[in-house]
C-alpha cells in the first residue's frame, strides 16, 4: 500500500503544545505537512499563556526536517481564532486540514459548578471549534479541498459524573461537525469527529496513573491523521481511538411504533407500547435531519 502523505498540504493543530495535539503535529509533519502548532500555553483550567510549548513542538518538527511555525492566540475568540488561520494563509498561502483539539477542564459536581465553569469551557471547546472552523472554511471553499476533525469525548457522547459543563460542549461538537458535513459536501470539505481514549494531563485527573501509562496519545494520532488525509471520504462520522481500538460511535434511531393519532395517542397507549419505542433492534443511521423525519412521516402509511 502507498504511503500517506501530505506533502504540499497546510495543517493547523490548535492545543498543539502537549499531549495529544502534539502527537498530531508531529505526525503530519513526519508525513510532509506544513504545520501550524497553535498553543495557547495556559493552565489546564484555561488560565495564564506562554509561548513555550508551542514553540518547542515547532523545534522538534524542524529538527526533524520538517516545516512549522507556531501561533500562541486563544481559540476561545472569534478574533484570535482568525488569526490562528491568519497565521496558516500568511506563512503558507493556504489551509488544507484543521485539527480542533484545544482543550480545557474545570470539573465539579452540577450542583456545585460555577458558572464561570461552564462558560469557559464552553467557550473553548464548543466555541474555539466554531471559531476556529468559520475561519478556516471561507478558505477551504475556495480551494475545493478541506478536512476538519475535531475532539469529542466520551463525557459528551455518554456522560461522565463532574462533566456537566465539558460534556455538553463535546456533544455540540458532533451536532455542529454534522452540520459541516452537509454544507462542506460539494465543496470535498469531510468534518469529522474523534473520541480518543488516551493518558493526557487532561485525562490524568479522571483515570488511575497505571492506565494513563497505558493509554499514550501517539496510539490515537495515526486514526485522526488519516482523517485529516486525501484518502478519508467519510463525513459525519464518529471515530474512537484509544490503545489500539478503533471504532464508530453514532445516533441510531429504532424502527418505533406507529399510533394512529386518528384513534387517540394516549400515555396508556405510550406505556403499552414502550419495550417496542425503546427497543433499538434493526436501528439505523440517518444522514441529516431531513433524512430522519422523512422516516418518521412515512410511519403515516401504516394508519
Amino acid at each position: 500500500m502507498a504511503e500517506i502523505r501530505f506533502d504540499d498540504r497546510v495543517a493547523v493543530v490548535t492545543g498543539a503544545g502537549g499531549g495529544l495535539g502534539r502527537e498530531y503535529a508531529l505526525l503530519l509533519a513526519s508525513r510532509g505537512a506544513k504545520v501550524v502548532v497553535n498553543d495557547l500555553g495556559g493552565a489546564m483550567d484555561g488560565t495564564g499563556s506562554g509561548t513555550t510549548a508551542a514553540e518547542q513542538v515547532v523545534k522538534e518538527i524542524k529538527d526533524a526536517g520538517g516545516e512549522a511555525v507556531p501561533n500562541f492566540d486563544s481559540v476561545a475568540d472569534w478574533e484570535s481564532a482568525q488569526n490562528i488561520i491568519k497565521t496558516a494563509i500568511d506563512a503558507y498561502g493556504k489551509i488544507d486540514i484543521l485539527v480542533n483539539n484545544a482543550g480545557i477542564l474545570r470539573d465539579k459536581s452540577f450542583i456545585k459548578m460555577e458558572m464561570e465553569d461552564y462558560e469557559k469551557v464552553m467557550a473553548v471547546h464548543l466555541d474555539g471549534t466554531f471559531f476556529c472552523s468559520k475561519a478556516a472554511f471561507p478558505y477551504m471553499r475556495e480551494n475545493n479541498y478541506g478536512r476538519i476533525i475535531s475532539a469529542s469525548s466520551a463525557a459528551g457522547v455518554y456522560g461522565n459524573f463532574g462533566q456537566a459543563n465539558y460534556g455538553a460542549a463535546k456533544m455540540g461538537i458532533v451536532g455542529l461537525m454534522h452540520v459541516l458535513k452537509q454544507e462542506g459536501a460539494k465543496y470535498n470539505i469531510m468534518a469529522n469527529v474523534i473520541v480518543p481514549i488516551a493518558g493526557t494531563r487532561m485525562t490524568a485527573t479522571v483515570l488511575p496513573p497505571n492506565l494513563v501509562e497505558m493509554l499514550k496519545p501517539e496510539y490515537v494520532a495515526p486514526m485522526v491523521v488519516w482523517a485529516c488525509s486525501e484518502q478519508c471520504t467519510f463525513s459525519g462520522y464518529t471515530f474512537v481511538a484509544g490503545a489500539g481500538y478503533f471504532s464508530r460511535t453514532a445516533f441510531m434511531e429504532g424502527p418505533g411504533v406507529f399510533i394512529n393519532p386518528a384513534e387517540g395517542i394516549t400515555l396508556e397507549k405510550i406505556h403499552e407500547n414502550i419495550d417496542k419505542i425503546v427497543s433499538l433492534e434493526g436501528a439505523q443511521t440517518f444522514g441529516s435531519a431531513t433524512e430522519q423525519t422523512g422516516f418518521a412521516l412515512s410511519k403515516l402509511n401504516l394508519g
